[in-house]
């Protein structure tokens, strides 16, 4: 395993993340605790460098604009290194998906028979790794960084798409 070195601990990562609250909609309980753990665990660890930037560490605002998503990337404090607009298009069907699934798991823990339930977790780890690829690929010239990093990102990208 390649070990990160030191200034790249430093620089090439997020220090902190934000959810534009105009771009969110209504959320229950599940969505919300999905978004913290996103945001916790994205922070403990996570490689996020923007392409042909030395710097950092990084803020990130996630937001939507019209239909595209918005990568607001600042420098902790507050410097603006460049913001990404992508399509929300690639994300639709994917994300549309992954709240089916998400539904039918979070009522099948409170009910289902085991088997039930890791079938369905199956299914929601296989989406969630399909998005974070995709996650991965719409950024790939524009920020380095790794998969966990994109994972989390994607769950991010899913709740500002949830309305509740």
């Amino acid at each position: 395993m390649a070990r990160k070195s030191p200034s790249r601990e430093k620089t090439g990562r997020l220090a902190a993340v934000t959810l534009d609250e105009a771009s969110l909609g209504s959320s229950n309980d599940d969505v919300e605790h999905e978004r913290r753990i996103a945001i916790y665990d994205l922070l403990q660890e996570n490689q996020f460098l923007p392409i042909d930037h030395q710097g950092g560490p990084y803020t990130l605002q996630l937001g939507i604009s019209g239909n595209r998503l918005v990568f607001d990337i600042r420098l902790t404090d507050g410097t603006p290194v460049v913001a990404h607009m992508l399509s929300l298009a690639p994300f639709s069907r994917i994300v549309k998906d992954y709240f089916v699934i998400c539904d039918s798991y979070y009522a099948a823990i409170r009910t289902a028979t085991p088997d039930r339930i890791e079938a369905l977790d199956m299914g929601r780890r296989s989406l969630h790794d399909e998005g974070s690829r995709l996650v991965m690929e719409r950024l790939k010239r524009k920020v380095d960084l790794d998969f966990d990093t994109a994972r989390r990102l994607f769950t991010l990208i899913s709740v500002l798409h949830w309305k509740g």
